[in-house]
């Protein structure tokens, strides 16, 4: 125990990879400032190879001088990842199948389209009686373990794109929590700028800060900050975040689309409310994938009248009069015929904001893989944008729906960019 009677953590990072010199550990680095910023102190970071009675040893020294000792590495389903099962016997716990957490993989291979294999059950065993973290970016599951001595043990995923939300989301605020202070965050989310461009943005109050902190993260085809205030009450903490967050907006302009952790859908939604505005879609390449979105708000029938998904030439013509000349001259792929479909459901649903997409998604269209077309209007204003999107074809698809959403809420925000 420290001696001003602040919490102890010590950090172990579990990997051959990292003795050998085969990537650099920048999760300890991390995790040590972001303990520094909740007051719980760190002595001594260890790096250990994937052995497990070199690991156990590690583990068993760091729970002799310190609280809190905290793992990266080793969660994966593959025969050296040994970190749960040792630190199990060391704890003397036994292993066992967290159904919830089983669920939550094999619902990630599903989206991702991928095969579960056996060995990925592996993940979903847990030191019976452990806190499970979820893991929203892969499918090993963190864990906070029970230790003798009534000292706990934090198992984090080695990738530092898992372990650093993870962090963030669960473990900070649990530490912060018996430290008797209080965390106050909020989300900004980005789009239309990368996080390099960002961060580069915001380089002095990232380099500079103490508390409030900022921790941005790359989400799918869009960025966040979150800014976290260490404080005794949540009034306090608001006054401390306010700042920072008019300073960002004010540096970043019109990317940052919400200050409360919104979706664009989400606050595509809440602007088609505030204004009684109905808005329709016409499909090509998203294939339904923006409908869904925009159907996935609580109470999208009070602006959401239809969604068209037209694939073919045939039904672009039939259901959206698109003409046969456009088609002919131009190809389905274009901003004329993405022009025709927006006006074309607009006619039809009599909408107020309509959205159209058509493109190609790849990697089979033999052609300008990510080349995608969104025709976005509001009260028969119809204007046309290109983008050239790089990916897989779910990314390519999820990104067109983004970019779509994105013209559809500075329309509605009639901002001087759009």
């Amino acid at each position: 125990m420290a001696g001003d009677n602040s919490m102890v953590c010590e950090i172990i990072s579990v990997g051959t990879e990292l003795l050998l010199g085969q990537i650099v550990n920048t999760n300890a680095q991390y995790i040590a400032r972001r303990l520094a910023e909740v007051g719980v102190s760190v002595y001594y970071q260890s790096v250990v190879g994937d052995n497990q009675a070199r690991l156990a040893g590690a583990v068993r020294e760091a729970l002799d001088r310190a609280d809190i000792v905290i793992t990266t590495g080793g969660l994966g389903p593959t025969g050296d990842d040994l970190t749960k099962e040792t630190i199990a016997a060391v704890c003397g716990l036994k292993l066992v199948m967290d159904e919830a957490t089983l669920e939550a993989i094999s619902e990630r291979f599903i989206r991702l389209g991928r095969e579960m294999t056996p060995n990925n059950l592996k993940q979903a065993l847990i030191p019976r009686g452990a806190q499970v973290l979820p893991n929203a970016h892969g499918t090993a599951p963190g864990c906070i373990v029970n230790a003798p001595g009534l000292k706990q043990i934090v198992l984090l995923p080695g990738p530092p794109g898992e372990m650093r939300p993870m962090l963030d989301t669960h473990v900070i605020p649990y530490l912060a929590d018996k430290s008797g202070k209080t965390l106050v965050s909020r989300v900004l989310r980005i789009f239309g700028m990368g996080e390099s461009a960002v961060e580069y943005a915001l380089k002095d109050l990232i380099q500079n800060q103490v508390n409030p902190t900022i921790a941005p993260y790359a989400a799918q085809s869009e960025v966040t900050l979150r800014i976290t205030a260490l404080c005794s009450a949540r009034a306090e903490g608001e006054q401390l975040i306010e700042p920072y967050i008019k300073e960002i907006v004010n540096r970043l302009g019109g990317v940052v689309y919400s200050l409360n952790d919104e979706t664009l859908w989400q606050v595509c939604a809440g602007l088609l409310k505030k204004n009684g505005l109905k808005l329709a879609v016409a499909e090509s390449c998203t294939g339904g994938m923006l409908s869904s979105l925009l159907v996935s708000v609580p109470g999208c029938s009070n602006w959401f009248t239809e969604g068209c998904v037209t694939y073919s030439d045939e039904a672009k013509a039939r259901r959206l009069n698109v003409s046969q000349q456009t088609l002919k001259r131009y190809s389905a792929v274009s901003g004329q015929t993405a022009y025709e479909m927006a006006n074309g459901i607009a006619l039809r649903s009599g909408a107020d904001a309509v959205l159209a997409t058509t493109g190609y998604a790849g990697p089979d269209s033999g052609a300008d893989t990510g080349l995608v077309y969104i025709a976005a209007g509001l009260g028969g204003d119809i204007s046309v944008h290109c983008e050239r999107l790089n990916g897989s074809r779910e990314h390519i698809r999820y990104a067109a729906c983004l970019h779509a959403l994105n013209y559809l809420r500075k329309m509605l925000e009639k901002t001087d960019e759009f």
